[in-house]
């Protein structure tokens, strides 16, 4: 079997070789190329030491920042080159990190250190593939299977039970039984991992083709009440409402499957409806209401993302989408579309609009988009003729208020924001002279 290697990556395996070194291309794109994948990078494992790879490129730029793990970065015009020693580690006292690294000249000792069977395998040209694990079986056979014994991975690095399931959901794939049991069966040592490191394995679930199949999987393998406790809730919960087929659960999976690979859009749409259980109520004939789910879950999303330790504008960004999820645009004008624009965000408005048509293509009867195409065309006639929807837009600011008369404070903001409501009512309004004149008028009235 022969790959197609990049030629920055085949110039780092033959000047290692020409010294006599071992060098080989390893893990994660050799899964990829087996698969027919363009892999997003590579990385080359050899029997030099440190120093000596520092010294086959001392004509190069090298990057020594990995050295104490054994990795020197080649810096090259296609792009930089992780080089790593064959190494083996030792005992993992923290479920993150070895107690130590120690140095190897045997690859199949390197490999073994590996999460999963398809990410244990390496290649060069002379040698062709080397797979001591059958992880290319495992790819044939569209499967995650742990290298070894799944409970020794998994207690070496906890994390690797979430990754399991992201390499499942990524590849189409299905896990091995034995390492499925010890996901479930080890699931609880999530609660020892930082969140920053779950929040990236989560957030590519979020982002792979299929996200439904990776939530159903952390659902089964009760990892969903290690990692978003908040979603096991909606789980079988009924909403006993005519436009609504489907439990809350099943309802978030579709419409998170149906929204674009955005990060905001896809958090939105996993947390939209993370308020209905709370706030459940039957009318006198047993049908379902959720009065102010959409205020009371843009709060749970809030404090969902800030202990998921996400930052503070994609934070805003997913609660605004959940509060205004629900907003009925039947009989907006330009006036209140406007104003949703303002209170939403121009970068944000046809976001809220992606979501609420996943949120209906995943609800009961008949699905009708014509209003919300037709508001999303007319937001963009608003947005493309430049009409002012927030102060910023006005045609004075505050510099010309204090020319006018007024002392820098308070009454600055409140005119302007008076002057905003005028002008969103009235486009031809925003006009410097006759912004003016309401002003002073104004001015008088309060002087």
């Amino acid at each position: 079997m022969k790959f197609n290697i990049p030629s920055y990556v085949k110039n780092v395996i033959e000047k290692l070789e020409e010294k006599n070194y071992e060098a080989f291309v390893v893990g994660g794109s050799i899964r990829d190329l087996i698969l027919g994948r363009a892999p997003s990078d590579f990385d080359v494992t050899t029997n030099a030491r440190p120093e000596e790879i520092e010294e086959v490129f001392q004509e190069y730029k090298t990057l020594s920042v990995g050295k104490a793990f054994g990795t020197i970065i080649v810096v090259q015009k296609e792009g930089n080159l992780e080089v790593t020693t064959y190494r083996v580690e030792g005992e993992y006292l923290d479920g993150r990190r070895p107690s130590e690294v120690m140095f190897s000249n045997h690859l199949v000792e390197d490999l073994k250190r590996r999460d999963f069977t398809v990410n244990a395998m390496a290649y060069n040209a002379n040698t062709g593939l080397v797979d001591p694990f059958q992880g290319r079986e495992d790819l044939q056979e569209k499967r995650i299977k742990s290298v070894g014994n799944p409970k020794e991975r998994f207690e070496e690095d906890h994390l690797r039970i979430l990754r399991a399931v992201r390499f499942a959901v990524q590849l189409g794939f299905t896990i091995e039984v034995n390492t499925y049991r010890a996901c479930k069966d080890m699931g609880y040592l999530l609660q020892k991992i930082s969140m920053e490191r779950i929040r990236e394995e989560l957030f590519k679930i979020l982002l792979s083709e299929k996200p439904s199949y990776g939530l159903n999987l952390l659902k089964d393998l009760d990892l969903l009440k290690v990692i978003l406790p908040e979603l096991v809730d909606t789980i079988g919960f009924e909403q006993h409402n005519p436009h609504h087929d489907k439990d809350v659960f099943d309802h978030i999976l579709c419409v998170v499957d149906h929204s674009p690979p955005i990060l905001e859009v896809r958090l939105a749409a996993l947390l939209h409806d993370i308020g209905k259980p709370d706030t459940f109520s039957q009318d006198k004939e047993g049908i379902g209401h959720f009065y102010g789910h959409d205020k009371v879950g843009a709060e749970k999303a809030k404090k969902i993302l800030q202990r998921l330790k996400c930052p503070n504008e994609l934070i805003y960004s997913v609660a605004i989408l959940i509060r205004e999820h629900m907003t009925q645009y039947a009989n907006y004008k330009d006036k209140g579309l406007k104003r949703l624009i303002k209170r939403v965000g121009k970068d944000r408005i046809f976001q809220l609009i992606t979501l609420q048509k996943s949120d209906r293509i995943c609800s009961a009867g008949e699905i009708k988009m014509d209003v919300l195409t037709q508001r999303e065309k007319e937001i963009r006639r608003i947005l493309e003729s430049a009409e002012a929807y927030e102060k910023s837009q006005l045609k004075i600011n505050g510099k010309d208020l204090i020319q006018l008369g007024y002392v820098p404070g308070k009454i600055i903001g409140e005119i302007l924001d008076d002057l905003l409501e005028q002008v969103i009512d009235h486009p031809q309004l925003n006009d410097k002279e006759k912004l003016l004149q309401i002003a002073r008028k104004k001015f008088r009235k309060n002087s």
